[in-house]
C-alpha cells in the first residue's frame, strides 16, 4: 500500500511502548492489540523506537527486532516511522534494518553526544539516510540551541521531510519555520498538552504516547485542532491533563512509567520500564492515575 507520508506527518505520530516479558526481555507481540486499536481509531503513523519506546534503554539488536515486529503487525495499514540514533555506527545499522523491515521513513533522534556541532549533525543525517537506501527523514529536535539558521541547514539535507519539534519554545519554532524550506512538515513533538500553542505558530500534527492507552481521545483533539477549534481542543486536553502531568514528573522520568502503568491498569500489561526511568509510580502518582482511568471508563478496554 502506498501512503502519503506528508499527510500522515500532519496527523498523529503514535509513539509505541516497548513491551517486556517477566524476565525483562522485549516482548513485541504484546503490542498487537495496542497497534490494532490505535490504527482502528485512525492514528495516522505508528512510531517504533521512539522515546516512549525507551529507545535509549534498548540494545541496537533489540531495536532492530522491534522495527521488524512492528512493521509486520502494522501490515501496511499505515506508514511506519522508525526511530534511529545513538552513535553513527549503531544509527546506520538500525537505519539499514529499518529499511529492510519495510519502514516508510526514519525518525532521526538528535545526537546526544556532548560534542555535537551543527555541521557534524548534517553529516550524521546524510550518513544515516544513505545507510537506509534513501528513506525519507523526520528530524527529532529536542534542543533548539543551534538557532534557526542551524536548523535550516539540517532541513536542507536531501530527503528531510519533517521536524518533530520537542522544545517548549513556540516563538523559536516560528523563527525556524520562517528560516527553513517550505516543504518541511513541523510536527508538535510534546504530545497533546503542547499541541495548541505549537499549532498556533505553524506546527501541524503532534506526537502522542496517550495513543497506547486512549487513541480515541488523541484523535478527537487532532480533529479539533485541524478545524481550528481551540476551545474544544483545550477542553479535551484538560480532561486528560492529569495523565500528562504524571508523565512530566521527576524531570520527565515518569514519562514512560505513566504510560506502562496505565496499560497495566486497563489490562494490557507491557511490563515495567528499564532504569534509569522511574518504576513503579509512587503511591500518590498511582492514585492519580487510577482516578484518571476510572473517570474516563478506560479500565478493561
Amino acid at each position: 500500500m502506498t501512503h502519503d507520508l506528508t499527510k500522515a506527518l500532519t496527523g498523529i505520530s503514535g509513539i509505541l511502548v516497548t513491551p517486556y516479558d517477566a524476565a525483562g526481555e522485549i516482548a513485541p507481540d504484546k503490542l498487537a492489540p495496542i497497534i490494532d486499536r490505535a490504527i482502528g481509531a485512525g492514528v495516522h503513523i505508528p512510531v517504533v523506537n521512539g522515546n516512549t519506546g525507551e529507545f535509549y534503554a534498548l540494545t541496537t539488536d533489540e531495536a532492530c527486532t522491534m522495527v521488524r515486529a512492528v512493521t509486520q503487525m502494522v501490515a501496511g495499514r499505515a506508514p511506519v516511522l522508525a526511530g534511529v540514533g545513538r552513535g553513527i555506527r549503531d544509527a546506520c545499522v538500525l537505519a539499514r534494518a529499518s529499511a529492510d523491515a519495510g519502514a516508510d521513513a526514519l525518525m532521526i533522534h538528535q545526537p546526544p553526544d556532548p560534542f555535537v556541532s551543527p555541521r557534524g549533525t548534517v553529516d550524521y543525517i546524510k550518513a544515516v539516510r544513505d545507510a537506509s537506501g534513501g528513506l525519507p527523514v523526520m528530524l527529532y529536535l529536542r534542543n533548539d540551541a543551534m538557532g534557526p539558521e542551524g536548523i535550516a541547514r539540517l532541513c536542507e539535507v536531501e530527503g528531510v521531510k519533517g521536524v518533530k519539534w520537542a522544545t517548549p519554545h513556540p516563538l523559536n519554532l516560528a523563527r525556524a519555520i520562517a528560516a527553513c524550506p517550505d516543504h518541511i512538515v513541523w510536527v508538535g513533538g510534546l504530545a497533546e498538552v503542547w499541541a495548541p500553542p505549537l499549532y498556533a505558530v505553524g506546527a501541524r500534527g503532534f506526537t502522542s504516547g496517550l495513543i497506547n492507552v486512549w487513541p480515541e481521545r488523541s484523535m478527537e483533539i487532532h480533529a479539533a485542532l485541524d478545524a481550528g477549534d481551540y476551545p474544544t481542543a483545550n477542553r479535551l486536553i484538560d480532561e486528560m491533563r492529569v495523565f500528562e502531568d504524571i508523565r512530566a514528573e521527576e524531570q520527565n522520568g515518569t514519562n514512560v512509567t505513566g504510560v506502562k502503568a496505565a496499560l497495566m491498569a486497563i489490562g494490557q500489561d507491557c511490563g515495567p520500564t528499564r532504569p534509569p526511568s522511574a518504576w513503579p509510580l509512587t503511591d500518590r502518582q498511582q492514585a492519580a492515575l487510577d482516578g484518571f482511568i476510572k473517570a474516563n471508563g478506560l479500565a478493561g478496554l
